[in-house]
């Protein structure tokens, strides 16, 4: 069992993970940590890579003022400043990685890499392709989630997008490539599943994986949660995790929570703990057809196990979404069957028959 983010101390800098500073992960490699404003998630780790051209990072926080005072300041105990940047390799389009990057990069000339996946997300936000209603809505809406819909339909900005650092990246990543970082190799592969277009960045001749939101230490990543809905994203997720656990052995490097040694046995404790909430979500269907929101109802939530009720509309929201993730999945394994309703997808338990 990891320990709690709210306990997480880092062993490269002996402090809480989310503690402000530059903490040198591997020879010329830091680990800055960003302040988010949110209660769930106090940081986000943006790591620097130091080579004789300058500086490439791996994410770029939030486009707010206290993240980049904090990169700005983490950059000057390194001795350098945002002139070094050369260029941001951005795990996802998730506004606490890609937002400062987009701005940054604009500003100083950096280039902006990020997977080609994530363009149909990147359109829907910029309006390049036409919506009804914020994408986010009609997810609710198929959940079972009218209430929610009905509460985020009042609030716009409830959809992640930051207008300020909107833009298409400099470079699509495509396929699983390699990037060439001073005389560093990057192996960029692509890892559906918490986005559709999520990249991690390994190094094998360091030992190291830069993993985004894709294996995090001390919480299971959202599922999903983008403009442009797949209809499987919790089977893209293990299907990815699986492609990460085929790799040798790497040091963890997470956009959230601590550095950690091993990632195969976080790799191994997420997929065991995805299978235990499909079996949660089966069971939950065992009194007949039921919506996402329902059976959200019925689990327990986050380590703590916390009763759906106590979530706040956000994190109803998320919870709804990856309950539906599940059933999905179990849909596409034959254990469910589901049903298109105007009150949202009714799912059902298959009944195997001697």
């Amino acid at each position: 069992m990891s320990t709690p983010t709210a306990y997480a101390v880092s062993p490269d800098s002996g402090e809480h993970w989310s503690a402000p500073g530059a903490f040198e992960v591997a020879a010329g490699i830091h680990r800055i940590p960003l302040p988010l404003p949110m209660d769930g998630l106090k940081a986000v780790n943006v790591y620097v890579i130091e080579t004789e051209q300058g500086l490439t990072l791996v994410d770029g926080g939030w486009a707010i003022t206290e993240g980049r005072e904090a990169l700005e300041k983490g950059l000057r105990q390194i001795g350098r400043s945002f002139a070094d940047i050369r260029r941001f390799l951005v795990t996802h389009v998730h506004r606490d990685h890609f937002s400062l990057a987009a701005a940054l990069g604009a500003e100083v000339g950096a280039g902006v890499a990020l997977g080609l996946g994530e363009k149909p997300n990147l359109d829907m936000m910029l309006g390049a392709v036409p919506a009804d209603e914020m994408p986010m809505i009609a997810q609710l809406r198929e959940s079972g989630a009218a209430e929610l819909a009905r509460i985020f339909g009042q609030d716009p900005s409830s959809d992640g997008r930051d207008e300020r650092s909107l833009r298409y990246p400099d470079s699509w990543l495509d396929g699983d490539v390699e990037v060439g970082v001073g005389e560093r190799t990057l192996h960029a592969i692509h890892t559906p599943g918490h986005t559709r277009g999520h990249y991690v960045f390994a190094e094998r001749q360091a030992g190291l994986l830069f993993a985004g939101d894709h294996v995090l230490p001390t919480i299971t990543p959202s599922i999903g949660f983008e403009p442009a809905a797949v209809r499987q994203p919790l089977r893209d997720f293990m299907a990815s995790l699986a492609k990460v656990r085929a790799l040798p052995d790497l040091t963890l490097l997470p956009a959230h929570g601590p550095i950690a040694p091993s990632v195969h046995a976080r790799v191994d404790e997420l997929l065991a703990h995805h299978e235990e909430r499909l079996a949660l979500c089966l069971a939950a269907l065992s009194g007949g057809a039921r919506t996402a929101y329902d059976v959200a109802g019925d689990l327990p939530w986050t380590r703590h196990g916390h009763a759906f009720a106590t979530l706040d509309p956000f994190n109803s929201a998320l919870a709804s979404m990856e309950t539906k993730a599940h059933l999905e999945l179990l849909v596409a394994r034959g254990q469910a069957s589901r049903t298109d309703r105007a009150d949202g997808v009714q799912f059902a338990a298959v009944v195997e028959h001697a």
